[in-house]
């Protein structure tokens, strides 16, 4: 057995809700491997997991989606999705859904090696935000040459999407507040400011025109400035205006498209290469002790400093 501590939302709502509780793990059996977190990503899909207005018979729900972590133990003829694998080796998961944990049980196939140019905390949130980001280029066809607009760039699928992008060898245009312009600029994209008079802007930033758009925050300026810029509208995708998508004709990603689930967990590899080589990075603007997820989910909800967050156990 190992002891493991673990957060779990016993109610629907804020970071009030979560409750630490201590967990044994049984030993790892066939096709399981026991992982020792060494840092857990945070993304704002895991405080959604536990909002308001959801069914109580769900209830406790664990928490978090990736880690980053060493390997405790594997199962009787177990090798992780990256082939081999043996105690202490640094390893990333995900798809998993108790990542608020100082240890945990995975399924072999979501276990990688980690690639050992990021921390463990960047490792930690490489995954969900990567694999989105190179699900919603592959959604607008991306070309080299060709000009995206990025709605949110300085966010995490943001910063995700401009990289992979920039390595497809495209022009990025990228929304922010003025406070994130150096961070947009520093991975090779023109930053605009959101606010009113955003379309002209963006047409003053692009000459050429805009060949698609890439909306990560889902409001409504977003969506009426792609539509505006983009004329064909199969190349406009939003990972947030699901409301507007049936009326507008543009495409969305997310847990209610039956693509989105399975080009992820295929883009897992890709994406740890290109970490690998250096060519994506992970910006992490805080760390906090597992101890401290409240405050760490609380910071999530509001205002953070530039990159992603982390819980360190």
């Amino acid at each position: 057995m190992t002891q493991s501590r673990r957060w779990v939302a016993t109610d629907f709502g804020g970071p009030e809700v979560l409750v630490e509780i201590a967990v044994e793990l049984p030993a790892p059996g066939p096709g399981e491997v026991t992982v020792e977190v060494r840092a857990a990503g945070m993304n704002p899909a895991d405080y959604k997991h536990f909002g308001s207005g959801q069914d109580p018979k769900l209830l406790p729900l664990s928490i978090g989606y990736e880690v980053a972590g060493v390997i405790l133990a594997l199962g009787p003829d177990t090798e992780i999705a990256s082939c081999g694998g043996a105690v202490g080796d640094e390893v990333v998961v995900f798809q998993i859904f108790d990542g608020y944990s100082s240890a945990l049980n995975a399924p072999a196939p979501d276990v990688f090696a980690k690639p050992s140019a990021l921390s463990f905390a960047a490792a930690a949130n490489l995954l969900l935000v990567g694999t989105t980001a190179a699900e919603t280029l592959h959604v607008i066809d991306l070309f080299a040459g060709e000009t995206v607009l990025v709605h949110g760039a300085a966010g995490a699928v943001g910063t995700s999407v401009v990289q992979q992008a920039r390595l497809l060898g495209a022009t990025v245009i990228g929304t922010a507040s003025e406070r994130d312009f150096d961070a947009v600029r520093g991975f090779g994209a023109t930053p605009v400011r959101y606010g009113p008079g955003l379309e002209d802007r963006v047409r003053e930033a692009a000459t050429g025109g805009v060949d698609a758009a890439i909306d990560t925050v889902g409001v409504d300026e977003a969506i009426d400035v792609s539509l505006a810029l983009v004329s064909d509208r199969r190349r406009i995708v939003s990972t947030a205006a699901f409301g507007r998508a049936p009326h507008n004709g543009f495409q969305t990603i997310g847990a209610a498209n039956p693509t989105s689930g399975p080009f992820r967990a295929a883009a897992r590899r890709t994406i740890l290469d290109l970490a690998a080589q250096g060519k994506l990075t992970v910006p992490i603007g805080a760390t906090f002790s597992l101890s401290d997820a409240p405050r760490a989910v609380e910071a999530l909800q509001g205002q953070h400093p530039y990159g992603k967050l982390a819980l360190v156990p």
